[in-house]
């Protein structure tokens, strides 16, 4: 593929509620999305959607976009590429860090060789690694820290949330907010067998918390998302001996490098693969390689992003090492029932359909003019 040109944007889509997690809110979702072109006319999409502010990793919007303009883009631009793995690599020589904004290039290579060859991205991604992908992927939910922290409202939102058909309920926790939540969310789960996980986006230390840790040690949970802090690799592998409960990682687990140390610690063998997170959809599948060595389960989180980079996270949670619920929600549950540039939707059996199309085929353009800005 040659890269005849680039159009970068920035998209706001309103949250109906606020999301809140152990270190920050958000009451809309920003990102920035990267649209790709070649000569023949074909084009991709791919979205970058760190935060705002760096409560979760270290890039924001705004570094990203500046690294993505001023840096990247000119790498590819004008350009001919094998495949996305090649644009990957041109991506990747002499940059440390900034994942977010490499995935919002990458991927939509990704997507532009999914245009060209008329198919979608769980298919390539199938391909690259040597499997079949699932017509359908099973879907968790996953609840903020409600206002006020006030566990009368996480009941009914986890409530509700088996009402719809999930698979899975996670909530988040935090120092001071973990063994109430888990009484809350258990409340809203009666009579259901739904697993519940809870997520503290590295809230933690230890030994500090660990009377809050044996807490949740001993509240029969599917798994402990990130307990402690990012850096903590060697912490979670040694807080995985100490307890019962599978520990997850996400925010540690930043890309192949990780996992292979990750291994070699044995450590916790339970990833949540965040494409963006990782820097993209290449990485994504040198993560899968290895977590076939090492017989990691996955499944596919989001940050939540729009349905533009939702496609990344669906294509890979259709690979068959992805066995828990992932973390993809409809549309609707975000940004209202048609405020999405690609609508997804969740069926009754708690499953969302992969798509076997390329995100421009996908996309509401209408919808996407409304809500974007053009970035200079």
């Amino acid at each position: 593929m040659r890269i005849a040109r680039a159009e970068l944007f920035e998209l706001t889509l309103p949250l109906l509620e606020p999301f809140v997690i152990s270190g920050g809110a958000m009451t809309e979702r920003r990102s920035i999305v990267v649209v790709l072109h070649d000569e023949a006319g074909h084009v991709g999409f791919g979205e970058s959607p760190p935060f705002q502010f760096p409560f979760y990793s270290e890039e924001t919007l705004v570094s990203a976009r500046d690294m993505i303009a001023r840096v990247l883009l000119p790498r590819i631009v004008g350009h001919e590429f094998d495949g996305p793995e090649a644009v990957d690599a041109a991506l990747r020589d002499g940059v440390r860090g900034n994942w977010f904004a490499r995935a919002g290039v990458e991927t939509a290579a990704w997507d532009l060789e999914a245009y060209r060859r008329n198919t979608g991205l769980a298919a390539l991604l199938a391909e690259r690694v040597g499997v079949a992908p699932a017509a359908s992927v099973a879907c968790g939910v996953a609840l903020g820290i409600p206002p006020g922290r006030e566990p009368a409202e996480l009941t009914r939102a986890v409530y509700d949330a088996v009402r719809h058909g999930y698979r899975r309920v996670k909530i988040k926790v935090a120092p001071g907010w973990d063994e109430a939540a888990v009484r809350a969310a258990r409340q809203g789960l009666e009579g259901s067998e739904l697993p519940l996980t809870v997520d503290a986006n590295g809230a933690y230390e230890w030994p500090r918390d660990e009377r809050a840790l044996r807490a949740l040690d001993d509240a029969e949970l599917l798994y402990i998302e990130q307990p402690l802090h990012p850096d903590e690799l060697v912490g979670h592998a040694r807080l995985a001996e100490q307890l019962r409960t599978p520990i997850c990682l996400d925010e540690t687990l930043r890309d192949a490098r990780a996992a292979r140390q990750v291994m070699d610690l044995q450590g916790p063998r339970v990833w949540n693969i965040k494409v963006h997170r990782v820097g993209g959809l290449t990485e994504v599948c040198r993560i899968y390689r290895l977590a076939g060595e090492y017989g990691a389960q996955l499944w596919a989180g989001t940050m939540p992003e729009s349905g533009i980079g939702s496609q990344c996270a669906l294509a890979a949670a259709s690979l068959p090492l992805f066995v828990y619920p992932s973390d993809l929600e409809p549309s609707a549950r975000w940004f209202g029932r048609n405020g999405d540039v690609i609508k997804l939707v969740l069926g009754r059996d708690g499953r969302m359909a992969v798509p076997q199309q390329s995100c421009a085929r996908l996309l509401d353009p209408g919808r996407f003019r409304l809500l974007t800005t053009p970035v200079a």
